[in-house]
């Protein structure tokens, strides 16, 4: 009986580790798989928050301009509730009061996705199965999958911590760890979320909904205090890094929230992982009706993608009526500094700062309404790569028709979305709503143009789809940062955006908007005919 007693922690590490055998093997595979989105993701982000100090540098040259516009932020409650309080007027505190929040958001969605695409993904196609049946742990995969996250957060961290060591050691350290900390937190929470839904499309909803009410958290809290002690700030991974206070005597004790938060939504989900079976989750799916609504691809298209139109619809036409609130003090956030006017009326093409405020937030929805599209549109590489796709076509359902119910819902959804977008700014600015939904409709052909390039990539080769997130990401960055580094316009110009006329305020010219609706015309019927053409991926 000693002796047994005696082993029985030994039994215990055993058993322990065959939970997590194949660990390693699976860690090494998923990052193969992630070889292409998680470094997209990366530098992107990466790039979206070093960029960002030079063009503060040329914009709030003076330290008297940056101690203006500190000031300005403790005063103006609508900008504190979309940027959050400035705890520093440097160049590093500026980075991070300006970008910071939204790089965690970036973080948070690649953590989402990685997540669901090596845990419920795996399951709900099956391949989950296969690999539980070789010498692989129990709990090794979803231990993998959540490494793969964190590898990639601790990778963005770092290169964020090195590219603004030039600002301040302690501050670049505390911005990179507290953007990383906030995805390891959406990865674990992502992972608890999976283990409730039986669909990989659900699980991403569900947790894309928590981040934003994460965001949402931290704007009302910070519009109603100016130096992040709300409740509601606290609430949020958001607000806890804007409570460390990069680059403002940093709040090092605020980065053990982030850990406590990983540890324990991880020792939850490996609570619940190991009470479920594989493919199943805790929450049954409902049936569906037992007569047919699905009788069409289109039908069924919607029927996939509905949730995902919803969730952009609502985003879009919130952060159109928090913009539009915005327009009527842009002339305070830009103050006496020309540099800034001069940048948003480069981005807006306007003279007058409120028209040229709105033409460069239209830009803006219409460049992340790319995002959606692109999205949309690799809906078809996800089902076929499921293989759901194939019992389809071997039913009387040509590939066109069967694309073409996924290319309607990307397509006119990027239109539904901006109609939206224009509507929630004239609902805050509180006029000109026809102008609005007329500049709002101006950004649909570049829009188009980038879900054309996705269809091609498609058509021509599933593993070539996820380049179409490449040059979403490129233009994303192009609009963004090009017009505050004064880059060339021959720059700007790869950006289909770059050609659209600026509304509203300016001059409509329809020759570029025509081009480029052809041009998007071209790229989807390009793609269409290479995907007739291909065998379906395995």
């Amino acid at each position: 009986m000693t002796a047994a007693i005696t082993s029985a922690p030994a039994v215990r590490r055993t058993a322990g580790a065959r939970q997590l055998a194949g660990t390693g093997t699976l860690l090494r595979f998923n990052l193969r798989r992630d070889r292409v989105m998680i470094p997209i993701w990366v530098a992107v982000t990466a790039l979206l928050v070093l960029s960002l100090p030079g063009s503060l540098e040329s914009v709030y040259s003076t330290p008297a301009e940056r101690a203006d516009i500190a000031r300005q932020m403790l005063t103006n409650s609508s900008l504190r509730a979309t940027y959050g309080p400035v705890f520093s007027d440097s160049i590093g505190g500026l980075t991070a009061w300006r970008v910071g929040g939204y790089a965690a958001i970036l973080a948070g969605v690649m953590s989402l996705l990685v997540v669901v695409r090596h845990t419920r993904d795996e399951e709900e196609s099956g391949r989950q199965e296969l690999i539980s049946s070789a010498m692989v742990g129990r709990r090794a995969p979803l231990t993998a999958a959540l490494l793969t996250a964190l590898v990639a957060n601790a990778t963005l961290a770092l290169l964020i911590a090195a590219g603004l060591a030039g600002q301040g050691t302690s501050g670049a350290l505390a911005l990179g760890l507290g953007i990383g900390g906030v995805g390891a937190a959406f990865a674990t929470l992502t992972a608890i979320v999976a283990q409730f839904t039986e669909s990989a499309r659900l699980a991403k909803g569900l947790t894309g909904g928590l981040l934003g009410v994460a965001f949402v958290l931290r704007a009302a809290g910070d519009s109603a205090t100016n130096d992040g002690s709300s409740a509601l700030t606290w609430l949020s991974p958001i607000g806890w890094l804007e409570n460390l206070r990069p680059f403002a005597d940093e709040r090092w004790w605020v980065l053990g929230l982030f850990v406590a938060a990983t540890v324990v939504q991880g020792f939850l989900v490996y609570e619940l992982a190991g009470r479920r079976d594989v493919g199943m989750s805790f929450v049954a799916a409902r049936p569906g009706p037992p007569t047919g609504r699905l009788g069409t691809a289109g039908a069924l298209a919607w029927r996939l993608q509905r949730g995902s139109v919803l969730g952009w619809s609502v985003g879009f036409l919130a952060a159109g009526v928090a913009f539009g609130g915005l327009t009527k003090g842009a002339a305070d956030l830009v103050g006496d500094n020309a540099k800034t006017r001069e940048i948003i009326e480069r981005m807006g093409g306007q003279s007058g700062i409120e028209d040229a405020f709105l033409a460069t937030m239209v830009g803006m929805f219409g460049m992340v309404a790319a995002l959606y599209v692109v999205s949309s549109v690799l809906r078809l590489h996800a089902e076929e790569t499921s293989q759901r796709a194939e019992p389809i076509l071997a039913n009387a359902v040509g590939r066109l028709r069967w694309a073409g119910g996924h290319l309607v819902i990307a397509f006119g959804g990027a239109v539904l979305i901006l109609l939206l977008s224009g509507l929630g700014l004239a609902l805050g600015y509180g006029e000109e709503l026809g102008p609005l939904l007329e500049a709002s409709l101006v950004q649909i052909p570049a829009v188009w143009v980038l879900g054309g390039l996705a269809v091609l990539l498609h058509g021509g080769s599933p593993q070539l789809s996820v380049g179409a997130w490449g040059v979403a990401g490129f233009a994303l960055l192009v609009g963004w940062i090009g017009p505050a580094l004064d880059v060339p316009q021959g720059v700007l110009d790869l950006s289909p955006f770059g050609h659209l006329p600026k509304l509203p305020g300016g001059t409509m010219s329809w020759p570029p908007v025509l081009i480029l609706t052809g041009v998007a015309v071209g790229l989807v019927s390009a793609g269409l005919a290479g995907l007739r053409r291909r065998d379906l991926s395995a």
